[in-house]
């Protein structure tokens, strides 16, 4: 059996297919469309027109793809940039409509809990208490757990898309006041899930999300050619030494150093920022970077709990939209000058 996962992140569009025969979901393909949402959506505003066309077409392509691989009907779902947009719904439909695809949005804790479910797969029980850190587009989840599933999940608005649009639009590289400022909203907005992460004291923490691996690579972790076996860790100490760095230099010298991609160099100070406030706060000193995250879980969830769990997920998401008396109105392209 080969299964398929889409997920609509804020820069891309990623399929995986994967084969489960033997429970574990082991790659056989993977491939990506640019979206680049994240650049043309503030948050809150409604997504564009223009910027559905593309979702449209992507989705498309991804389903066709996994149907070549002989997979499954895709498991595909939308991250932040979908499930903040005010017309989240009108954009859903549309994507049902012309292709087929049910695309579900998530709530941040349910992705919380999947991204843990995945991390803790790829951990394994020696890692005990397991503490996790995802920093995504839109929002960063947070979650602890004993077990296969976490104890305790948060989703909170502190994605690095999201706090360099509100902070760093202006200013390239930003002034010294402004990295204060994102600095003092991350550990407003953390102190109370930091502190149940600190009295829970876990025995291991984590980090998964391409903001990670990318920080991790510019601290000195191991590239991406020397595959994913390879132990990759971030230190707090080096990620402080790299917010320098990275805040000293604009978006297009950020993308020359070791690790930062041109389409996240802008996003990479203010992840980089939300990565050492939640780990200073958190009180942890070094996380395990994990290559496995929400779309591992999404599988595994799949293979162990059977089709129904996510046939129910997007029996629910339909209805919601189903219900949705407003018409089908997708935001109109913002007018160039």
């Amino acid at each position: 059996m080969r299964i398929s996962v889409v997920d609509v992140g804020s820069n891309t569009v990623r399929l995986v297919v994967a084969d489960a025969e033997d429970g574990v979901p082991l790659p056989v393909h993977t491939e990506k469309w640019r979206l680049r949402l994240s650049q043309q959506v503030r948050p809150g505003d409604s997504i564009p027109e223009e910027a559905v066309e593309r979702l449209v077409g992507a989705v498309a392509a991804a389903s066709r793809t996994a149907t070549r691989w002989g997979a499954t009907a895709p498991l595909a779902f939308a991250t932040a940039v979908v499930r903040a947009a005010p017309n989240r719904q009108d954009v859903v439909r549309t994507v049902r409509t012309r292709t087929g695809v049910s695309l579900c949005t998530l709530p941040g804790e349910v992705e919380a809990e999947l991204t843990f479910l995945g991390a803790r797969r790829w951990m394994g029980w020696r890692s005990g208490p397991l503490a996790l850190l995802d920093i995504g587009g839109g929002s960063l989840e947070v979650a602890f757990g004993r077990g296969r599933l976490p104890d305790f999940v948060a989703s909170l608005p502190l994605g690095a898309a999201r706090l360099t649009h509100e902070f760093f639009a202006d200013e390239d590289p930003p002034a010294t006041r402004q990295v204060r400022a994102l600095r003092r909203k991350v550990r407003h907005q953390l102190r109370d899930v930091a502190a149940r992460i600190r009295w829970e004291g876990p025995h291991t923490a984590t980090a998964t999300s391409r903001t990670f691996q990318q920080l991790g690579r510019l601290c000195g972790a191991a590239p991406g050619r020397h595959g994913p076996f390879m132990e990759r860790q971030l230190a707090r100490a080096d990620l402080r030494e790299a917010i320098g760095r990275l805040a000293a230099l604009p978006a297009a010298e950020r993308a020359l150093l070791p690790g930062i991609s041109a389409p996240r160099a802008a996003q990479s100070l203010a992840g980089a920022v939300v990565a050492h406030t939640a780990m200073k706060l958190t009180g942890l000193s070094t996380v395990t970077i994990c290559p496995w995250a929400i779309r591992e879980g999404i599988m595994l969830r799949h293979i162990e709990d059977g089709a129904s769990w996510w046939a129910e997920i997007s029996r629910l998401n339909d209805e919601a939209v189903l219900s949705d008396p407003v018409p089908l109105r997708i935001a109109s392209a913002p007018a160039t000058s």
